[in-house]
């Protein structure tokens, strides 16, 4: 117990230097930024939603950089095929068969704008965002951890895009919207953009520490009533559960399911660790919850012609 109370001082300190390090390359977006850490310290995926030019690609090239973890960017288009992703099998020149590693064998994955490739492609990612493992040509191979995909996506509504399945969106931790600067904001990142100098952004952890670090936030307790007003939470999601709220039966079609409740307590334990906490409490949920159920509740035909938002829905859950 000592030394898991040694072990999370130790993770506020580095995690106050981690947003500094990032702090030279990224302009505000602070809550963006959060997600994504609890994200990484918790072992999940985390989706960025925005229009182009929000910085997305930089910031996770940037938290890749301060991390020091081997990184890998694939760009998702239209002709993309799953063996551009996972890798394939080639002869060699004695007559033998070679795998040839795809992108995918990486600590950090940058899916780049993933809704921009049809779903055939979408789903090779899925086996390796859940298991940690690739499947090509009947061969089974480990990736190394820690592992993460932190994918872009433009919104549905632009051109050339294919919304995601239902099943790939559940198996990120997070859905992260990214808004606009504010006009402070603004003009630092257009002074900051438009010289000649670059920041050098430098290494501050190991494979084996945050590997460590995931651990140490599932060892994390949780109390009983926190659990349950979590799963009470995901409970209210589902229009047909007896205590769900009025915008939940009139405007959802489909609630999130159990992964999120999971979510929910992980993402917890990560937040109140990095805050200092031994212990989540229900603020520790309700902070995170906007990102974990964003993406796995399904508005019905009416909630769009009302302009009823998925925030709306879930600011109802509290």
């Amino acid at each position: 117990m000592s030394d898991d109370v040694a072990a999370i001082e130790q993770l506020v300190k580095k995690h106050s230097q981690l947003k500094q390090e990032i702090s030279k390359a990224i302009i505000g977006q602070e809550k963006v930024i959060d997600q994504i850490l609890v994200s990484i310290f918790s072992g999940g995926h985390a989706l960025l939603i925005g229009v182009p030019g929000l910085a997305k690609t930089l910031i996770v090239n940037t938290i890749s950089k301060a991390l020091g973890l081997d990184f890998k960017r694939i760009q998702f288009t239209p002709d993309l095929m799953p063996s551009d992703i996972l890798g394939s099998e080639i002869l060699d020149e004695s007559r033998h068969f070679k795998f040839i590693k795809g992108p995918v064998f990486a600590n950090i994955i940058l899916a780049d704008e993933i809704n921009r490739t049809p779903p055939k492609t979408q789903a090779a990612l899925l086996e390796a965002m859940q298991e940690r493992a690739v499947t090509v040509a009947g061969h089974h191979y480990k990736l190394d951890l820690p592992y993460f995909v932190l994918a872009t996506q433009n919104p549905i509504e632009q051109e050339g895009t294919y919304p995601l399945p239902e099943a790939q969106l559940d198996r990120f931790m997070f859905a992260i919207e990214l808004k606009y600067p504010s006009f402070e904001e603004e003009v630092e990142v257009v002074k900051n953009t438009t010289g000649d100098t670059s920041k050098t952004i430098n290494p501050l952890f190991t494979a084996q520490e945050i590997v460590d670090f995931q651990h140490l936030i599932r060892r994390i307790p949780v109390a009983d009533n926190v659990i349950e007003y979590a799963v009470g939470m995901v409970g209210k999601t589902r229009p047909n559960a007896d205590s769900t709220t009025e915008l939940v039966k009139n405007y959802v079609d489909w609630g999130a399911g159990p992964r999120a409740s999971q979510n929910l307590i992980l993402a917890a334990k990560a937040n109140a660790a990095v805050k200092g906490k031994f212990s989540p409490d229900i603020e520790d949920v309700q902070a995170v919850a906007m990102g974990i159920l964003r993406h796995r509740i399904i508005k019905n035909y009416k909630a769009e012609a009302e302009g009823v938002s998925v925030e709306d829905i879930i600011q109802s859950l509290f």
